[in-house]
Formats: C-alpha cells, sequence, structure tokens
C-alpha cells in the first residue's frame, strides 16, 4: 500500500454529487485566514442588512470596537488588580479602553418613574 492511498492531506475536492445538487456555494474567510469565525459572523451580519435585491456595499461598519480582541470587564478595583497581575504573567496584546472604574447610568437612562404614585406609595 502506498502512503498516498492513505494520506489525506491537501485541499479536498468537492464531490460531484454536492456541485450538483447545490444552487451555488461560495468559500470565505477574512483576508489572510486568521479568524474565520469572527469574519463569519460579521458576514451574517451584514447579510442580514441587506435587502437581497441589490449587490451594492452596505453602510455598516466591517468590524466591531472590540474586533479581534477578547474583552475583560472588571468591577472592582481588587479585579483589575488581578487582572493587571494576570496581564503581567501571561503575555498579552491589550489596551485599556475605560479608565473611569466608576458604573454610572448613561446620560440619556431615564431616571424617574412614568408611572403616577398609587396606593400611598409616593414617587420620588
Amino acid at each position: 500500500m502506498r502512503a498516498s492511498e492513505f494520506v489525506t492531506e491537501g485541499r479536498g475536492k468537492m464531490h460531484h454529487y454536492y456541485d450538483q445538487a447545490s444552487a451555488g456555494v461560495h468559500r470565505t474567510r477574512d483576508i489572510g485566514g486568521y479568524d474565520r469565525i469572527y469574519h463569519a459572523n460579521r458576514l451574517g451580519m451584514a447579510m442580514a442588512c441587506a435587502d437581497g435585491k441589490s449587490t451594492k456595499p452596505l453602510n455598516v461598519d466591517s468590524s466591531s470596537w472590540v474586533e479581534k480582541y477578547n474583552t475583560v470587564h472588571p468591577y472592582t478595583k481588587e479585579e483589575e488588580n488581578m487582572l493587571q497581575a494576570a496581564m503581567k504573567t501571561i503575555p498579552t496584546d491589550h489596551y485599556h479602553e475605560v479608565s473611569d472604574h466608576r458604573s454610572l447610568e448613561p446620560d440619556d437612562t431615564n431616571k424617574v418613574s412614568p408611572h403616577k404614585a398609587f396606593k400611598g406609595y409616593k414617587r420620588k
């Protein structure tokens, strides 16, 4: 038996049955092939924004602000210190996006109840 008979490395070919049964197939990946899952997610979100009638580019961001990074959200100073210690131990490419560690409501959040007080409960 020759090695070429059982070694299956390399790019395979689509079986002609699949070709006959398909209405169309596109192989996609991000340029460079670094993160296929992230690319598939962004491509799917862009397809959801398309109307299906035009092939013009869409007015959507090609990537999120996070892009190919994970995010870590420490809530306390202790958790911030834990993260800093871990990143000094494990080589990490990181950016400190938010420096103010207070949790505040966004300015556009409604802070007053739209309902009237009832049964003796006073509206704050």
